[in-house]
């Protein structure tokens, strides 16, 4: 068999990464937080628009930032910037499911417990405890190419994150809230608010960071031609 190397190296962060539920107070060192975004910033896109842009909290702006969607989301009144899904059918509602379930039994959230599950569910917009927050948007007039090319600088924030040490978990949920994100991190309206990555160092000793979600093998998604 070949070795790969390099692959086996890059294939070992993408199992040791995984979405950080609960994180230590502890801030990244702003260089670090600079090398993981140099480092993300060379993935592809379409006609290297390179359309992401990132508005970064850390310290006193991020708790600004979670007491205002905490209280935007007690408060209701979703609005995103771009629509979310229609639904989950088939596999994808069962993977979501196996996700949400692992979690609540991780945490100590029985079925049933309504109650324990909403306060589950409102840590997203309490960002986990974590002391930074990436707000990332893309220009409306890219559409859907756009948000598929930040689709891609996603997957690299969070790769170069974990080989920095650095844990992180993106949340599609905060950007239910675009109207209040615009207004208070000033981004232009111009720009859709696509999602969040929260991140900073995981508190390895909380159960919310005591799962890891299953993946779908070759067979499922690899459809071979030739």
């Amino acid at each position: 068999m070949t070795t790969l190397p390099d692959l086996a190296a890059l294939d070992a962060l993408f199992t040791a990464r995984h979405s950080c539920r609960a994180f230590r107070p502890e801030t990244v060192e702003r260089t670090v937080i600079e090398q993981i975004l140099c480092t993300a910033q060379r993935v592809p896109s379409w006609c290297n628009a390179q359309p992401w842009k990132v508005t970064i909290t850390s310290g006193a702006e991020t708790d600004r930032l979670r007491k205002a969607l905490t209280e935007a989301a007690m408060a209701g009144g979703h609005a995103p910037d771009l629509p979310f899904p229609d639904g989950y059918s088939g596999e994808y509602k069962a993977r979501r499911r196996e996700c949400g379930w692992a979690l609540y039994e991780a945490v100590g959230v029985e079925k049933g417990d309504r109650a324990g599950s909403a306060r589950q569910m409102m840590e997203n917009f309490n960002l986990f405890g974590a002391p930074h927050c990436a707000i990332l948007s893309s220009p409306k007039e890219l559409g859907s190419y756009g948000a598929m090319d930040c689709g891609g600088f996603v997957s690299a924030f969070t790769i170069a994150a974990q080989a920095a040490g650095v844990a992180s978990i993106a949340q599609a949920a905060v950007a239910s809230f675009a109207p209040m994100l615009h207004e208070m991190l000033e981004i232009p309206e111009d720009r859709l608010i696509l999602c969040a990555i929260s991140f900073g160092y995981a508190d390895k000793d909380h159960p919310a960071n005591g799962f890891r979600t299953s993946r779908a093998g070759l067979e499922e998604f690899a459809d071979w031609r030739s």
